[in-house]
């Protein structure tokens, strides 16, 4: 359920390093607590943005909430097929349901965020 490649953070979002750009998305946990997810809202391509920080929001039928950057970065993109089909984050969090990628400005907030381990001990 919790890919043990991945960094995790304390607000359910995961983290994957792909040499220089790291691409984020929220877990399946995170996912199966909001429900049918009808629209991905980031408007914050281009800007850098501190670890913590709102960079979006997701909605689902019954609920809003923020989408939080788990380590400070600039986002360089986001999963424009989120668009058409936000529900690949219900349906594939971990692969095609990525949400942006950013390029990271202090790689070393990586230690911070929780292994897999770590997240499904916090989840239980």
């Amino acid at each position: 359920m919790f890919p043990e490649n991945l960094k995790y953070s304390h607000d359910h979002e995961w983290l994957k390093m792909d040499g220089e750009i790291a691409i984020i998305g929220i877990t399946e946990y995170a996912a199966e607590q909001l429900g049918d997810i009808v629209f991905v809202d980031v408007n914050t391509v281009g800007d850098t943005i501190d670890q913590n920080d709102v960079f979006g929001s997701i909605e689902a039928v019954k609920t809003v909430s923020d989408l939080l950057l788990p380590i400070s970065g600039e986002i360089v993109e986001f999963n424009e097929e989120l668009e058409a089909n936000p529900a690949l984050i219900n349906s594939d969090p971990y692969n095609a349901g990525w949400i942006i990628k950013i390029k990271p400005t202090n790689v070393s907030e990586m230690d911070a965020l929780l292994t897999a381990e770590q997240y499904k001990e916090e989840i239980a």
